[in-house]
């Protein structure tokens, strides 16, 4: 009789700060021999086409507090409630040996599963400021793992710091050769999340139309753009012939940012990882309206070790950002250096250290 596969189930939210550091340890476990699950809603559904796939997705029903209008808000319980109780008779079938939760409201049925059935769990927090849920199970997992450092963690909770897991496409151009601007083909990427693009969509393009001729007429930009942004984006780069790839989500960006010159983003986590693990130089605009001014938090490490330019969203403009971009691309043995100091804060071993915790979680509650 074979022996049975150990089973891993990862609950993550649906923005890919929560599913591209999921995906990265489905990755990883599966290498090992686990058997892993994926408990998400139908927005994290969105982000599982990258997934491998012997990775069972899982649906579950969910719902926050923070959107929607009063009747939302009443029967949001009930949603959850819901989730939690077929999370739990789906956890009786098939009892995982550990259960990993990266953050977002559809994490909570397969946490607090976990809970009543008592089996190993953990949470994985991504930015330098724990998430709504997570500080809600904070207290009630077996370990607190940080992507950011430091992270501010709840009185009396220990973290342990092992990095932003990278997906396997951001690892395998992992320390990619840079090349530094000159008078030749520069691309420059610009992404900039699902949340508050509007206005890198706004100040980007004038920024690099702004740009002296002679770096100008080098320049090519791939530019992550909203749905009902991308048109203006797209003529206002055309009008200044400007060679622009405007698309509202590139599923190749480890690819364009290994050809970077100069990556312009939010400061997502995932972001800030991806762009220290390949070591591009950054500017970086962290997103005003994150929770507790995370994005800030995240963008620290870059900046201190002098990977990234940061820009605060309210002194964003574009005469300041064409100077900042401009500082770059002209400046090769700068970039040059930015490249090396965003290296030397990148960890690209995040999942295999995530991946190594999970097992050790796992064999010390057979032990």
């Amino acid at each position: 009789m074979s022996e049975r596969q150990p089973l891993l189930v990862i609950a993550a939210g649906g923005t890919g700060g929560h599913m591209f550091p999921a995906q990265s340890l489905a990755e990883a476990m599966l290498r090992r021999g686990w058997r892993v699950k994926l408990s998400t809603d139908p927005r994290g559904a969105r982000y599982t086409g990258g997934f491998p796939h012997s990775v069972e997705i899982e649906q579950v029903a969910s719902a926050t507090f923070a959107r929607g209008g009063i009747f939302n808000k009443l029967v949001a319980p009930f949603h959850i409630l819901g989730g939690v109780l077929g999370a739990t008779f789906r956890m009786m079938r098939d009892k995982p040996d550990v259960v990993v939760g990266f953050g977002g409201y559809p994490t909570i049925p397969a946490l607090s599963a976990a809970m009543i059935l008592r089996r190993p769990r953990m949470i994985h927090e991504q930015n330098g400021v724990l998430g709504r849920v997570n500080k809600l199970f904070a207290k009630r997992v077996d370990r607190v793992l940080c992507g950011t450092w430091p992270t501010s963690l709840p009185e009396g909770v220990e973290g342990t710091h092992v990095g932003n897991p990278v997906r396997l496409a951001v690892h395998e151009r992992a320390g990619a050769g840079y090349i530094p601007p000159g008078d030749y083909p520069m691309s420059i990427l610009v992404i900039g999340g699902s949340q508050g693009a509007r206005i890198l969509s706004d100040v980007v393009p004038p920024a690099i139309a702004n740009l002296p001729m002679d770096v100008l007429r080098n320049i090519r930009v791939s530019h992550q753009a909203r749905d009902e942004d991308g048109e203006r984006v797209a003529t206002l780069y055309a009008e200044n012939g400007i060679d622009a790839d405007v698309q509202p989500f590139f599923r190749d960006v480890p690819a364009r940012m290994s050809e970077a010159q100069l990556v312009i983003s939010r400061a997502g986590a995932s972001s800030v990882a991806d762009i220290s693990v390949i070591g591009r130089p950054a500017i970086l605009i962290p997103f005003a309206a994150a929770t507790e001014d995370h994005q800030a938090a995240n963008a620290k490490g870059l900046s201190k070790a002098g990977g990234a330019i940061v820009i605060p969203e309210s002194r964003l403009e574009v005469e300041a950002l064409s100077e900042q971009i401009a500082s770059v691309l002209t400046n090769p043995q700068g970039a040059s250096q930015m490249a090396r100091a965003a290296l030397s804060v990148g960890m690209p071993d995040a999942a295999q250290a995530l991946a190594e915790i999970t097992e050790e979680l796992a064999r010390s509650r057979q032990s």
